[in-house]
């Protein structure tokens, strides 16, 4: 072992700091406070040699929201000098002092409804979620037919070798044509990723797919994705649902299923055998013709008795 090595392994000693540098702490009082608010410079509390003829005053701080910082003066002193200069004066946090959080990256802090109108949210190169979706390039793969590294193992009477792709024959052209020129498609990864996002939500295990009498897969209200999240996902369009326009799991499930309960029609009533909501006419008078009464006498009827 080397003795470089063994100096290396060795704990230092603390200096001893400069005896004119450690005595002048008025000086170092009085840059703390021209730096400082009046009344905020606090008790002396550690002088620390940072090298030869260098030390720092530290100075306890009474600023309002800065609990446990300290006020840093560093004086040093030219060789054979006895004039003590200032060197610098800083507000450092001690060893319980009130510190403001980490910096979090915005990609980090970033969370699921925070983005707003007009809000932009760049994609990383190197997105797991995301491969390329074409390559973007004219030239052909190397182990083509009409690749010229490929002339050397090709009979020249039997396939015609040419320099480049047609340019209708282009990847990027035949990528146009078919709808699918995006230089970014979700990868596995991403897939991934969405569909635990998506059955977490509403999936099997969610309360109300465990009270729902059917899963949606049975329901005429699901309409189906395409390619191969078809297979598990499909989109609520039942307008009374919870998940109404979400991406659900085809285990998932509502009291709003199509075939959860069809409602019958409405039973005629028969009707009634004695009509109790009718009028009976009664005439106030019995007929003439029945004999049980007689024509009122008019001369009675003047006097007011019969």
């Amino acid at each position: 072992m080397s003795a470089a090595t063994t100096r290396s392994r060795t704990p230092r000693t603390p200096r001893t700091p400069d005896r004119l540098c450690a005595e002048a702490v008025d000086l170092a009082r009085s840059a703390a406070e021209e730096a400082a608010a009046p009344g905020i410079v606090g008790a002396h509390v550690d002088a620390v040699a940072d090298g030869d003829r260098v030390v720092t005053h530290f100075f306890e701080s009474k600023e309002p929201g800065y609990r446990g910082w300290r006020w840093a003066v560093t004086v040093t002193r030219a060789s054979r000098a006895k004039n003590v200069t200032l060197d610098e004066t800083v507000l450092l946090p001690g060893s319980d002092a009130l510190l403001a959080p980490e910096w979090v990256p915005w990609s980090e802090r970033l969370r699921p409804g925070d983005m707003g109108p007009g809000d932009l949210l760049p994609t990383e190169q190197d997105d797991l979620r995301l491969e390329p979706g074409y390559t973007g390039e004219d030239a052909p793969p190397p182990n083509s037919a009409v690749s010229e590294e490929m002339a050397e193992h090709l009979d020249v009477e039997d396939a015609e070798i040419v320099s480049r792709t047609p340019s209708r024959g282009s990847i990027a052209s035949v990528a146009e044509d078919l709808g699918m020129r995006r230089a970014r498609v979700l990868s596995r990864y991403g897939l991934h990723v969405a569909a635990d996002r998506w059955d977490e939500a509403f999936g099997a295990k969610t309360p109300m797919a465990q009270a729902a009498p059917a899963s949606c897969d049975s329901c005429a209200f699901l309409v189906p994705l395409a390619g191969s999240l078809k297979q598990a996902f499909g989109v609520c369009a039942n307008e009374f649902s919870p998940a109404d326009g979400r991406v659900v799991s085809l285990s998932y499930g509502c009291g709003g299923h199509s075939e959860a309960a069809i409602m019958p029609k409405p039973p005629r009533p028969a009707p009634p055998v004695l009509d109790s909501m009718g009028a009976d006419a009664f005439p106030l008078r019995p007929a003439k013709d029945s004999g049980s009464t007689t024509e009122p006498d008019g001369t009675s009827e003047d006097l007011g008795h019969s």
